[in-house]
Protein backbone atom coordinates (compact mmCIF):
# COMPACT_ATOMS: atom_id res chain seq x y z
CA UNK A 1 0.00 0.00 0.00
CA UNK A 2 2.86 2.51 0.68
CA UNK A 3 4.50 1.83 -2.30
CA UNK A 4 1.13 2.35 -4.91
CA UNK A 5 0.35 5.61 -2.84
CA UNK A 6 4.45 6.91 -4.03
CA UNK A 7 3.44 5.83 -7.17
CA UNK A 8 5.17 2.62 -7.92
CA UNK A 9 1.82 1.13 -9.44
CA UNK A 10 1.84 3.74 -11.74
CA UNK A 11 2.78 2.57 -15.52
CA UNK A 12 5.67 4.25 -16.85
CA UNK A 13 5.46 6.35 -20.35
CA UNK A 14 7.88 5.69 -22.74
CA UNK A 15 8.50 9.38 -22.97
CA UNK A 16 7.39 10.81 -19.84
CA UNK A 17 5.56 14.40 -20.46
CA UNK A 18 4.50 17.06 -18.01
CA UNK A 19 1.46 15.23 -17.10
CA UNK A 20 3.66 12.12 -16.68
CA UNK A 21 5.47 14.69 -14.03
CA UNK A 22 2.31 16.23 -12.46
CA UNK A 23 1.05 12.66 -11.69
CA UNK A 24 4.17 11.81 -9.99
CA UNK A 25 4.30 14.91 -8.03
CA UNK A 26 0.81 13.99 -6.62
CA UNK A 27 2.17 10.87 -5.40
CA UNK A 28 4.99 12.01 -3.94
CA UNK A 29 3.34 15.56 -2.96
CA UNK A 30 6.90 17.42 -2.30
CA UNK A 31 10.59 16.94 -3.71
CA UNK A 32 12.83 17.04 -0.94
CA UNK A 33 16.38 19.47 -2.10
CA UNK A 34 20.24 18.60 -1.37
CA UNK A 35 23.38 19.82 -2.62
CA UNK A 36 25.19 16.45 -2.29
CA UNK A 37 25.81 15.73 -6.40
CA UNK A 38 27.92 13.07 -6.43
CA UNK A 39 25.14 10.72 -8.10
CA UNK A 40 22.62 13.30 -9.14
CA UNK A 41 21.07 16.35 -7.17
CA UNK A 42 18.45 14.56 -4.86
CA UNK A 43 15.18 16.39 -6.40
CA UNK A 44 15.70 14.63 -10.01
CA UNK A 45 16.04 11.43 -8.35
CA UNK A 46 12.45 10.05 -6.56
CA UNK A 47 10.82 11.34 -10.12
CA UNK A 48 13.51 8.88 -12.19
CA UNK A 49 12.73 5.93 -9.78
CA UNK A 50 9.02 6.20 -10.75
CA UNK A 51 9.01 7.59 -14.04
CA UNK A 52 11.90 5.99 -15.74
CA UNK A 53 14.58 8.35 -17.80
CA UNK A 54 13.03 11.44 -18.44
CA UNK A 55 13.51 14.99 -19.07
CA UNK A 56 14.83 16.85 -16.53
CA UNK A 57 13.61 20.34 -18.16
CA UNK A 58 10.68 18.60 -17.16
CA UNK A 59 11.33 19.92 -13.58
CA UNK A 60 12.78 23.09 -14.59
CA UNK A 61 9.71 24.09 -16.28
CA UNK A 62 7.52 22.95 -13.79
CA UNK A 63 9.54 25.44 -11.29
CA UNK A 64 10.63 28.15 -13.53
CA UNK A 65 8.59 28.80 -16.13
CA UNK A 66 4.91 30.36 -16.66
CA UNK A 67 2.42 28.41 -15.60
CA UNK A 68 4.83 27.40 -12.54
CA UNK A 69 3.63 23.69 -11.04
CA UNK A 70 6.13 23.91 -8.17
CA UNK A 71 7.56 26.26 -6.14
CA UNK A 72 11.02 25.77 -3.28
CA UNK A 73 10.10 26.34 0.47
CA UNK A 74 10.71 24.65 3.37
CA UNK A 75 8.09 22.18 3.60
CA UNK A 76 9.47 19.25 4.43
CA UNK A 77 13.12 20.74 4.97
CA UNK A 78 14.11 22.57 2.05
CA UNK A 79 12.13 21.05 -1.02
CA UNK A 80 9.80 21.70 -4.14
CA UNK A 81 5.73 21.81 -3.03
CA UNK A 82 2.75 22.00 -5.41
CA UNK A 83 2.65 25.88 -5.39
CA UNK A 84 -0.97 25.45 -4.71
CA UNK A 85 0.12 24.91 -1.07
CA UNK A 86 1.52 28.48 -0.83
CA UNK A 87 -1.30 29.71 1.11
CA UNK A 88 -0.57 26.84 3.33
CA UNK A 89 2.55 28.01 4.07
CA UNK A 90 1.97 31.22 5.37
CA UNK A 91 1.68 30.19 9.14
CA UNK A 92 5.03 28.59 8.68
CA UNK A 93 6.01 31.79 7.35
CA UNK A 94 4.80 33.94 10.05
CA UNK A 95 6.45 31.70 12.49
CA UNK A 96 9.72 32.44 11.26
CA UNK A 97 8.74 35.96 10.72
CA UNK A 98 8.42 35.67 14.96
CA UNK A 99 11.60 33.97 15.26
CA UNK A 100 13.42 36.43 13.43
CA UNK A 101 12.65 39.37 15.23
CA UNK A 102 15.57 38.95 17.42
CA UNK A 103 18.28 38.51 14.32
CA UNK A 104 16.29 41.61 13.23
CA UNK A 105 17.23 43.70 16.70
CA UNK A 106 19.80 45.36 15.13
CA UNK A 107 19.01 48.64 12.81
CA UNK A 108 21.45 48.21 10.43
CA UNK A 109 19.70 44.67 9.54
CA UNK A 110 16.54 46.03 8.51
CA UNK A 111 18.03 48.96 6.61
CA UNK A 112 20.33 45.59 4.62
CA UNK A 113 16.95 43.80 4.47
CA UNK A 114 14.87 46.80 3.07
CA UNK A 115 18.17 47.58 0.35
CA UNK A 116 17.66 43.80 -0.85
CA UNK A 117 14.37 44.24 -1.49
CA UNK A 118 14.36 47.08 -3.23
CA UNK A 119 17.15 45.99 -5.22
CA UNK A 120 15.74 42.87 -6.24
CA UNK A 121 12.30 44.53 -7.24
CA UNK A 122 14.76 47.14 -9.36
CA UNK A 123 17.25 44.11 -10.99
CA UNK A 124 14.80 40.74 -10.61
CA UNK A 125 15.91 37.58 -9.86
CA UNK A 126 19.24 37.72 -7.99
CA UNK A 127 21.78 35.17 -6.16
CA UNK A 128 23.59 36.38 -2.53
CA UNK A 129 26.92 36.74 -4.51
CA UNK A 130 25.16 39.30 -6.95
CA UNK A 131 23.73 41.00 -4.68
CA UNK A 132 26.84 41.37 -1.98
CA UNK A 133 30.21 38.96 -2.55
CA UNK A 134 30.05 39.16 1.72
CA UNK A 135 32.67 37.15 3.69
CA UNK A 136 34.94 34.34 2.32
CA UNK A 137 33.01 31.38 2.70
CA UNK A 138 35.27 28.94 5.18
CA UNK A 139 33.73 25.46 6.07
CA UNK A 140 33.11 25.29 9.62
CA UNK A 141 31.99 22.01 11.51
CA UNK A 142 30.43 20.43 8.26
CA UNK A 143 28.91 23.83 7.62
CA UNK A 144 29.15 27.10 5.98
CA UNK A 145 30.00 30.79 7.58
CA UNK A 146 27.53 33.09 5.55
CA UNK A 147 27.58 36.46 5.20
CA UNK A 148 25.18 39.16 6.23
CA UNK A 149 23.72 39.11 3.03
CA UNK A 150 22.93 35.55 2.84
CA UNK A 151 21.37 35.84 5.98
CA UNK A 152 18.98 38.30 5.44
CA UNK A 153 18.39 36.85 2.05
CA UNK A 154 17.26 33.44 3.90
CA UNK A 155 15.63 35.02 6.81
CA UNK A 156 12.91 36.62 3.66
CA UNK A 157 12.63 33.43 2.06
CA UNK A 158 11.42 31.50 5.11
CA UNK A 159 9.08 34.77 6.16
CA UNK A 160 7.91 34.75 2.60
CA UNK A 161 8.77 37.97 1.95
CA UNK A 162 10.76 36.49 -1.29
CA UNK A 163 10.75 33.56 -3.20
CA UNK A 164 12.95 31.38 -5.28
CA UNK A 165 12.42 32.16 -8.95
CA UNK A 166 14.99 28.83 -9.86
CA UNK A 167 18.47 27.74 -9.48
CA UNK A 168 21.89 28.88 -10.97
CA UNK A 169 24.14 26.50 -12.68
CA UNK A 170 26.08 26.33 -9.59
CA UNK A 171 23.10 25.32 -7.58
CA UNK A 172 22.47 28.90 -6.15
CA UNK A 173 19.04 30.21 -5.14
CA UNK A 174 17.78 33.10 -7.20
CA UNK A 175 15.47 35.24 -4.78
CA UNK A 176 12.94 37.61 -6.54
CA UNK A 177 9.14 38.87 -5.01
CA UNK A 178 6.99 36.58 -4.89
CA UNK A 179 4.54 38.13 -7.06
CA UNK A 180 7.17 37.51 -9.95
CA UNK A 181 7.13 34.00 -8.74
CA UNK A 182 4.21 32.67 -7.20
CA UNK A 183 1.01 32.49 -9.53
CA UNK A 184 -1.83 35.23 -8.59
CA UNK A 185 -4.39 32.78 -7.69
CA UNK A 186 -2.48 31.26 -5.15
CA UNK A 187 -0.31 34.40 -3.94
CA UNK A 188 -3.48 36.11 -3.36
CA UNK A 189 -5.83 33.28 -2.08
CA UNK A 190 -7.31 33.69 1.50
CA UNK A 191 -5.25 32.83 4.24
CA UNK A 192 -6.26 29.42 5.89
CA UNK A 193 -6.65 29.19 9.83
CA UNK A 194 -3.70 27.25 10.73
CA UNK A 195 -6.14 24.21 11.86
CA UNK A 196 -7.15 24.39 7.98
CA UNK A 197 -3.50 24.36 6.81
CA UNK A 198 -2.76 21.25 9.14
CA UNK A 199 -5.85 19.31 8.10
CA UNK A 200 -4.46 19.84 4.15
CA UNK A 201 -1.02 19.12 4.94
CA UNK A 202 -2.38 16.27 6.91
CA UNK A 203 -4.71 15.10 4.09
CA UNK A 204 -1.60 15.12 1.28
CA UNK A 205 0.97 13.67 3.84
CA UNK A 206 -1.65 10.58 4.29
CA UNK A 207 -3.07 10.20 0.50
CA UNK A 208 1.64 9.88 -0.29
CA UNK A 209 1.87 7.56 2.66
CA UNK A 210 -1.18 5.04 2.11
CA UNK A 211 -0.75 4.45 5.73
CA UNK A 212 0.59 6.08 8.33
CA UNK A 213 1.27 6.59 12.32
CA UNK A 214 1.11 10.02 13.87
CA UNK A 215 4.70 10.29 13.88
CA UNK A 216 5.21 10.03 10.24
CA UNK A 217 2.42 12.32 9.22
CA UNK A 218 3.52 14.22 11.16
CA UNK A 219 7.67 14.07 9.54
CA UNK A 220 5.68 14.27 6.21
CA UNK A 221 6.18 18.39 6.00
CA UNK A 222 7.55 18.12 9.35
CA UNK A 223 4.64 19.78 11.74
CA UNK A 224 4.04 20.25 15.16
CA UNK A 225 2.22 17.74 17.17
CA UNK A 226 -0.35 20.14 18.26
CA UNK A 227 -1.18 20.60 14.69
CA UNK A 228 -1.66 17.33 13.67
CA UNK A 229 -3.55 15.62 16.18
CA UNK A 230 -6.65 17.54 15.96
CA UNK A 231 -6.08 17.52 11.77
CA UNK A 232 -6.05 13.68 12.17
CA UNK A 233 -8.79 13.63 14.53
CA UNK A 234 -10.96 15.75 11.98
CA UNK A 235 -10.06 13.71 8.95
CA UNK A 236 -10.68 10.34 11.05
CA UNK A 237 -14.31 11.89 11.77
CA UNK A 238 -15.15 12.75 8.17
CA UNK A 239 -14.07 9.06 7.40
CA UNK A 240 -10.84 10.49 5.57
CA UNK A 241 -8.43 8.63 7.77
CA UNK A 242 -9.45 5.19 8.93
CA UNK A 243 -7.97 4.31 12.50
CA UNK A 244 -6.26 0.81 12.02
CA UNK A 245 -4.30 -1.41 13.39
CA UNK A 246 -0.48 -2.36 11.27
CA UNK A 247 1.11 -5.80 12.30
CA UNK A 248 3.99 -5.95 13.70
CA UNK A 249 3.40 -2.04 14.45
CA UNK A 250 2.92 -0.49 17.86
CA UNK A 251 1.41 2.44 17.40
CA UNK A 252 -2.00 3.08 16.07
CA UNK A 253 -2.04 3.95 12.57
CA UNK A 254 -4.44 5.68 10.06
CA UNK A 255 -5.52 4.40 6.58
CA UNK A 256 -6.39 6.61 4.07
CA UNK A 257 -9.69 6.26 2.39
CA UNK A 258 -8.30 6.29 -1.27
CA UNK A 259 -5.45 3.96 -0.99
CA UNK A 260 -5.03 1.12 -2.84
CA UNK A 261 -4.01 -2.51 -1.98
CA UNK A 262 -2.47 -4.12 -4.88
CA UNK A 263 -2.12 -7.64 -5.10
CA UNK A 264 1.73 -7.32 -6.23
CA UNK A 265 3.77 -4.12 -6.84
CA UNK A 266 6.58 -4.59 -9.42
CA UNK A 267 8.94 -2.13 -8.91
CA UNK A 268 12.38 -2.14 -10.14
CA UNK A 269 14.21 1.26 -8.73
CA UNK A 270 17.30 2.86 -7.23
CA UNK A 271 15.93 4.77 -4.18
CA UNK A 272 17.88 8.32 -3.20
CA UNK A 273 18.54 8.74 0.38
CA UNK A 274 16.15 11.68 0.55
CA UNK A 275 13.14 9.45 -1.34
CA UNK A 276 10.03 9.65 0.54
CA UNK A 277 9.97 5.98 1.06
CA UNK A 278 13.04 6.16 2.78
CA UNK A 279 13.95 9.22 4.42
CA UNK A 280 11.81 8.50 7.89
CA UNK A 281 14.30 6.21 8.64
CA UNK A 282 11.81 4.36 11.75
CA UNK A 283 9.09 3.60 9.21
CA UNK A 284 11.66 1.96 6.73
CA UNK A 285 12.57 -0.44 9.17
CA UNK A 286 9.52 -0.84 10.48
CA UNK A 287 7.59 -1.41 6.53
CA UNK A 288 10.73 -3.31 5.19
CA UNK A 289 12.57 -4.63 8.16
CA UNK A 290 15.97 -2.75 6.26
CA UNK A 291 17.80 -0.47 8.63
CA UNK A 292 19.22 2.61 6.67
CA UNK A 293 21.23 5.14 7.44
CA UNK A 294 23.18 7.90 5.18
CA UNK A 295 27.02 8.00 6.14
CA UNK A 296 27.77 10.86 4.25
CA UNK A 297 28.87 12.70 7.09
CA UNK A 298 30.55 9.35 8.88
CA UNK A 299 34.15 8.90 8.87
CA UNK A 300 35.06 7.13 5.86
CA UNK A 301 36.97 4.94 8.06
CA UNK A 302 33.58 4.12 10.03
CA UNK A 303 31.59 4.01 7.23
CA UNK A 304 29.50 0.47 7.05
CA UNK A 305 28.82 0.68 3.38
CA UNK A 306 29.66 4.16 1.51
CA UNK A 307 29.20 7.88 1.15
CA UNK A 308 26.21 7.47 -1.16
CA UNK A 309 24.33 4.42 -0.29
CA UNK A 310 20.65 3.97 -2.36
CA UNK A 311 18.48 0.74 -1.05
CA UNK A 312 17.44 -1.10 -4.18
CA UNK A 313 13.38 -1.77 -4.60
CA UNK A 314 12.74 -5.14 -5.85
CA UNK A 315 8.48 -5.99 -6.19
CA UNK A 316 7.78 -4.35 -2.68
CA UNK A 317 10.90 -5.34 -0.80
CA UNK A 318 14.30 -3.52 -0.27
CA UNK A 319 16.93 -6.43 -1.47
CA UNK A 320 19.62 -4.38 -2.00
CA UNK A 321 21.93 -1.25 -1.41
CA UNK A 322 24.68 0.18 -3.81
CA UNK A 323 26.95 2.83 -2.99
CA UNK A 324 27.24 5.02 -6.41
CA UNK A 325 29.37 7.89 -7.88
CA UNK A 326 29.19 9.30 -11.09
CA UNK A 327 32.22 9.90 -13.07
CA UNK A 328 31.20 12.69 -15.31
CA UNK A 329 35.09 13.09 -16.32
CA UNK A 330 35.52 9.90 -17.42
CA UNK A 331 31.95 9.25 -18.44
CA UNK A 332 31.59 6.40 -16.05
CA UNK A 333 28.97 4.97 -13.35
CA UNK A 334 31.43 4.05 -10.37
CA UNK A 335 29.32 1.09 -7.84
CA UNK A 336 31.37 1.42 -5.18
CA UNK A 337 30.27 -0.98 -2.92
CA UNK A 338 27.19 -3.80 -3.86
CA UNK A 339 25.27 -5.50 -0.92
CA UNK A 340 22.42 -7.82 -0.91
CA UNK A 341 19.84 -8.16 1.72
CA UNK A 342 19.56 -11.51 3.74
CA UNK A 343 16.17 -12.07 2.03
CA UNK A 344 17.18 -10.65 -1.31
CA UNK A 345 15.88 -13.66 -4.29
CA UNK A 346 18.16 -14.62 -6.80
CA UNK A 347 17.63 -12.22 -9.54
CA UNK A 348 18.58 -9.72 -7.41
CA UNK A 349 22.40 -9.07 -9.31
CA UNK A 350 20.45 -8.99 -12.78
CA UNK A 351 17.61 -6.44 -12.18
CA UNK A 352 20.01 -4.24 -10.06
CA UNK A 353 22.02 -4.72 -13.07
CA UNK A 354 20.01 -3.62 -15.59
CA UNK A 355 18.35 -0.86 -13.51
CA UNK A 356 21.95 0.61 -13.18
CA UNK A 357 22.50 0.10 -17.22
CA UNK A 358 18.89 2.54 -17.25
CA UNK A 359 20.43 5.12 -14.47
CA UNK A 360 23.79 5.74 -16.49
CA UNK A 361 22.18 5.66 -19.84
CA UNK A 362 20.06 8.91 -18.05
CA UNK A 363 22.81 10.15 -16.49
CA UNK A 364 24.78 10.76 -19.88
CA UNK A 365 27.46 8.26 -18.52
CA UNK A 366 28.64 4.94 -21.35
CA UNK A 367 30.01 2.54 -18.80
CA UNK A 368 29.36 0.68 -15.30
CA UNK A 369 31.94 -0.35 -13.23
CA UNK A 370 31.93 -2.25 -9.62
CA UNK A 371 34.20 -1.82 -7.21
CA UNK A 372 35.03 -5.04 -5.46
CA UNK A 373 33.64 -4.37 -1.99
CA UNK A 374 30.34 -6.52 -0.71
CA UNK A 375 28.81 -9.31 -1.19
CA UNK A 376 27.18 -8.31 -4.26
CA UNK A 377 30.44 -6.60 -6.19
CA UNK A 378 30.95 -9.99 -8.07
CA UNK A 379 27.80 -11.37 -9.31
CA UNK A 380 27.08 -7.20 -10.02
CA UNK A 381 30.39 -7.38 -11.61
CA UNK A 382 29.50 -10.36 -14.24
CA UNK A 383 25.98 -9.17 -15.26
CA UNK A 384 27.59 -6.19 -16.38
CA UNK A 385 30.20 -7.89 -18.00
CA UNK A 386 33.12 -6.88 -15.88
CA UNK A 387 33.60 -10.73 -14.76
Amino acid sequence: MALAAQGFRDPRHTVPTMRTFSRTLARTAVLQIDSVNVLQRAHYMPLFSRMGPYDVGLLHRAAERRPRRIVEYWAHVAAFMPVELWPHMRHRMEHYKREGHEWMGLPERRVLVDSLLAEIAERGPSTSRGLDEGLPATKVHWGWNWSETKRALEYLFLAGDLAVAGRTSQFERLYDLPERVVPREHLEAPTPTRHEAGVELVRRAAAAHGVATVASLRDYFRMRDDLVRPAVAELVESGELLSVEVEGWTAPAYLHRDARLPRRVDARAVLSPFDPVVWERPRTEALFDFHYRIEIYVPEAKRRHGYYVLPFLLGDRLVARVDLKADRGAGVLRVLAAYAEPHAPAETAAELGEELRVLAGWLDLPDVTVAPRGDLAEPLSAVLGEG
